[in-house]
């Protein structure tokens, strides 16, 4: 089985892109994981520009998708919803709809953020935006908050309860992942 991650981030020392790398080391032996880490290349969705040919960055992303039995998003939060860049990359991946590589994948979103409600509107949003494109979204959230304090360091992810909501999460989308995995091999 192989996850893909997918951070909402473009900052180079995340606390979501940290968040992903901590999920990975939790996945269970035989579950391979890969960082997307293309993000920042996807151009600004536009119709005309798509209708003219599909952009690298965006035919790659959608590979990666296509390659994964499960995707593990995690979004930050800005202004109470989901990152530009990460809305905007769905847009493209969402097109055409009838072939997005989203389309009934498993997929999880978590979130981190510095404040105190641990990116929840983002996750929300997102999730919406998974739903809509025909994702099969897994309904749970992940908040972590004051992510600053607590995504780097493996004790504070294990006493705060973090560490175990991450192994559950995972969890839920590996199961939810398997019968998909076991028909596509069908």
């Amino acid at each position: 089985m192989r996850v893909l991650g997918i951070s909402g981030s473009l900052r180079r020392d995340s606390h979501n892109t940290e968040l992903l790398r901590a999920a990975a080391s939790l996945l269970p032996s035989g579950v391979e994981f890969e960082l997307y880490d293309g993000l920042r290349d996807i151009p600004p969705y536009d119709e005309d520009v798509h209708s003219e040919g599909e952009h690298p960055a965006v035919t790659h992303l959608k590979e990666r998708i296509a390659a994964a039995d499960a995707v593990l998003f995690a979004t930050p939060e800005y202004n109470h919803s989901i990152p530009g860049q990460l809305k905007n990359a769905m847009d493209w991946v969402s097109r055409p709809l009838a072939d997005t590589p989203l389309k009934r994948k498993p997929v999880a979103v978590i979130g981190a953020s510095t404040g105190m409600f641990g990116a929840v509107w983002a996750q929300a949003e997102l999730r919406k935006v998974l739903g809509a494109i025909g994702a099969q979204v897994v309904d749970r959230e992940l908040p972590v908050p004051m992510a600053d304090e607590i995504v780097r360091d493996r004790e504070k992810l294990e006493s705060s309860g973090t560490h175990s909501l991450i192994v559950g999460i995972l969890a839920e989308l590996l199961e939810t992942a398997a019968p998909v995995e076991a028909a596509a091999a069908a």
